[in-house]
């Protein structure tokens, strides 16, 4: 169906921004174990785990101009993302769409959301790329002549965009819009830009509609689904089912839904891969018998380590408060495992200290109990699950007000931020001489593994090469990070395709 039949009725317009959505989605799971994965290994938080896996061990081979990892972002953010976006904003904006909303105010709802996307797409390009190439409009006939943007001005566009988004889009939607874009997101997506920005007096303020709407409250009490069984109320925000508003969960602002047995469910590799990507390789652990030790159950899934937390994250993060932080309870973090399989001499015993690389690397490590859900479609070797993803959250809306405050100088007020995260997980609280971006780095380690884009957030304070220097566990991804590396590079084949003007690669490249 051509683009002038589909919107011609809101049905189209539906559709349309249905599309846009799954697209938003595919950051996660449009690769297997590639893109969103790619985020965190050989940062600070993540290594690899499987030897096999080649993602960020060598900076020097592996990020370069024509890997397919430097291209992934970028073919996803112009050919899926910014495109549709774009159709969605010129159709809308057209007098042919004068009959089919109701009122300016819906047509501007529409067109708000698929701002917010192109803003969060914009964003993204700038944190990864540096400077990106400004497209706000569709066209129909090729056009090879592309010129980059300043990282200022790509920020500054996303900025345009989601200011439109804050305006028009609503604070709420219905249960059964859940994964639609209300305001709270894009206030958040702003609090960040503003930061990049330098603009920190409006980064507070936006964090602060947002913080005080009454819309959104830290959850510090039991809710959802398992509120009558062990845990604690920061394992709760991760149960199965109790990621969205409709089940009592007042934290989370934007998720992406996944859902189990329904077409459309899983994206291009269907399902949540977060086990898959993150959980060690218990499978393939044997027991001091040498045989196999553990069975794939419902509870573990069947991981393949491919992002190992690294050992700064598991234990340095957690030394000075390890007894009480709830985000290091058996409940979030599982240390302890016991040989499950039925026909192995030691089943029911615990897994005894291992030493070798394999072993620690790989098979048996601490795992966050964050990724744990139902097996996608009955499924428990999928290593999938079809449970909802939180994309931003409260907590993480308090540590961006909190850098924000820091920046400015105002270490009191954001020491109060970090407080209000660390309260909840029972951390005892910090002075405002602690309140530091390295500090901040820390907490947002502590809070949201797995959740955040660690490389965006580092790359975007200019952190990146110094933490993997300092807290990466493997020496061959330290030995060969250089502070090119800071930036992505352009992809090689975005620069060949523009060849009527010069794409200008980032330094080092």
């Amino acid at each position: 169906m051509s683009s002038d039949v589909n919107f011609n009725t809101k049905v189209g317009f539906d559709n349309a921004m249905t599309a846009l959505i799954f697209a938003a989605r595919d950051e996660y799971n449009g690769e297997d174990l590639g893109r969103w994965y790619d985020m965190s290994l050989g940062t600070d938080v993540g290594t690899t785990g499987q030897e096999q896996t080649i993602n960020f061990r060598n900076y020097t081979t592996f990020l370069t101009p024509s890997s397919s990892a430097s291209s992934s972002y970028w073919n996803w953010a112009y050919s899926q993302m910014i495109v549709r976006a774009n159709t969605i904003i010129e159709y809308a904006s057209s007098t042919n769409a004068d009959g089919i909303f109701a009122s300016d105010a819906e047509r501007n709802a529409y067109i708000a959301e698929a701002r917010f996307f192109r803003a969060y797409a914009y964003n993204t390009l700038a944190n990864l790329y540096g400077g990106a190439v400004i497209v706000d409009r569709t066209f129909t006939s090729p056009k090879t002549d592309f010129v980059r943007s300043t990282r200022q001005e790509t920020w500054d566009f996303a900025r345009a965009d989601a200011e439109f988004a804050s305006l028009w889009l609503p604070v709420t939607v219905a249960s059964a819009r859940e994964g639609h874009i209300v305001k709270g997101a894009a206030d958040h997506l702003l609090t960040e830009i503003y930061i990049s920005l330098a603009q920190y007096d409006k980064s507070i303020e936006s964090a602060g509609k947002v913080i005080n709407s009454g819309v959104y409250k830290l959850m510090t009490t039991r809710f959802g689904v398992n509120a009558g069984v062990a845990g604690d109320v920061y394992s709760d925000l991760f149960i199965e089912g109790n990621q969205n508003r409709a089940s009592g969960n007042m934290e989370s602002i934007y998720v992406w839904q996944f859902e189990n047995l329904v077409t459309g469910g899983g994206g291009t590799t269907g399902r949540n891969n977060g086990i898959r990507g993150w959980v060690p390789a218990l499978w393939n652990l044997k027991d001091p018998a040498g045989a196999t030790g553990m069975s794939i159950v419902d509870s573990l899934g069947r991981g393949v380590a491919y992002v190992r937390p690294t050992t700064f994250f598991l234990y340095d993060l957690w030394k000075d408060n390890s007894q009480n932080d709830i985000r290091n309870s058996k409940h979030n973090i599982r240390r302890n495992f016991y040989y499950n399989n039925p026909s192995s001499t030691y089943f029911g015993k615990l897994v005894e200290r291992r030493t070798s690389q394999e072993d620690t690397m790989r098979n048996v490590y601490p795992y966050l109990r964050k990724l744990e859900g139902k097996p996608f479609n009955g499924d428990n070797t999928s290593g999938g699950t079809g449970k909802d993803f939180i994309v931003y959250r409260l907590a993480e809306t308090y540590l961006l007000r909190a850098e924000a405050y820091v920046r400015k100088g105002d270490l009191v007020s954001a020491a109060a931020d970090i407080n209000a995260v660390r309260a909840r997980s029972n951390a005892k609280p910090i002075a405002s001489s602690q309140a530091t971006i390295d500090f901040i780095l820390d907490e947002r380690a502590r809070e949201l593994i797995t959740e955040e884009r660690r490389r965006l957030t580092l790359s975007r304070m200019n952190k990146l090469v110094e933490r993997v220097r300092k807290y990466q566990t493997r020496p061959d991804v330290i030995s060969t990070i250089k502070d090119t590396h800071e930036l992505y590079p352009i992809p090689q084949s975005a620069i060949d395709a523009n060849f009527s003007a010069k794409l200008i690669q980032n330094p080092g490249y």
